[in-house]
């Protein structure tokens, strides 16, 4: 490869979404078992917005621009990589550095694009399923036959959770904030979906559960939900928390804990050791993959800006007024 420079989307020194901008830098080296992707699509995450806003700062060996998600053709290998050759195309998850024509990824968290799938729909999965795929079936356990309860329901993760829930057999329910959401989640298989703004969510699991409750919980908003989640989960229920939308500090009766024998757990993806998504990567390409393939789990994308745009895209993003991914279409 010749290149040298590349076009990428900086962010410095942060801000508001306006401090977004093109600007021109060198093409990254990948290291001993890295790969080099040319990027044709790169997905907007919320992680993205926190880290351009300053709340949120890359770990000390990552690349300091945005983008946690591509698609693209391997066009460099490091030099102890196998399993992977030049012109392979992949979907990655990435430490950093997706929004930009050239993307190092760890060859072990690089993952086949689905048969059928377009380069667009395979750039919209990284994030989102390694993120659901870990907290739900990793850390939340969910089984065959139980319920399950996941709280925005309408985002990229919202909507791989109900697929994959209802995939591995469990019952579904969401929250959401208006109708157009709602239809949305029940084309995804929600179970029994809730307009937050219309109805008690707590009231609804416990009555749509004749009291017991449900027996994991996704949740990425926080604040007053953290102990609205302890009253809706079952005997040993477990409560997963992988944001905190309203906030993470709250005053909390933590008896049930003790009387339901709960979990509350949680994590966040990206500090997580290489090894670690090395496992999860593996997991999705045996369990979640061929569904995939099959027709029967897919992204649901909103929308899709030009690289230049941004700051467009991460407007709409703070703005909550999507369904599904918003992506960014680097090089088609």
């Amino acid at each position: 490869m010749t290149v040298e420079t590349m076009r990428h989307v900086d962010h410095r020194p942060g801000g508001e979404a306006d401090c977004l901008r093109l600007a021109e830098g060198p093409v990254p080296e990948p290291g001993p078992r890295d790969v080099l992707v040319r990027v044709a699509y790169a997905g907007i995450n919320r992680p993205d917005v926190f880290q351009r806003s300053g709340s949120y700062p890359p770990p000390p060996d990552a690349s300091p621009l945005l983008g946690l998600e591509i698609a693209g053709e391997i066009v460099a290998l490091g030099a102890e990589v196998s399993g992977w050759k030049v012109g392979d195309k992949v979907c990655a998850l990435t430490p950093g550095g997706g929004y930009a024509e050239y993307c190092v990824a760890p060859a072990e968290h690089c993952l086949p694009v689905p048969t059928g799938f377009s380069l667009l729909e395979a750039a919209a999965l990284p994030e989102t399923y390694f993120t659901v795929w870990s907290n739900v079936f990793d850390r939340g356990r969910l089984q065959p036959g139980e319920s399950f309860l996941v709280h925005g329901g309408s985002s990229g993760i919202g909507l791989t959770a109900i697929q994959l829930a209802k995939q591995f057999g469990a019952k579904v329910f969401t929250t959401v904030g208006n109708g157009e959401k709602a239809e949305a989640c029940q084309r995804a298989g929600a179970d029994r979906v809730i307009n937050y703004h219309e109805e008690d969510f707590v009231e609804v699991i416990k009555q749509a559960t004749d009291g017991n409750g449900v027996d994991v919980i996704l949740d990425m908003v926080g604040g007053d939900y953290i102990a609205r989640n302890l009253k809706s989960l079952a005997i040993e229920g477990r409560v997963v928390q992988i944001a905190f939308l309203k906030g993470s500090k709250v005053e909390l009766d933590t008896s049930a804990i003790m009387r339901k024998r709960l979990t509350f757990t949680g994590s966040t993806l990206r500090p997580r050791s290489r090894e670690d998504k090395a496992g999860i990567a593996d997991a999705l390409k045996a369990k979640v993959w061929p569904l995939l393939e099959q027709g029967l789990c897919h992204p649901v994308i909103h929308a899709t800006f030009p690289l230049a745009e941004a700051a467009d895209a991460h407007r709409l993003m703070e703005s909550s007024k999507h369904i599904g991914k918003i992506m960014l279409e680097v090089a088609p």
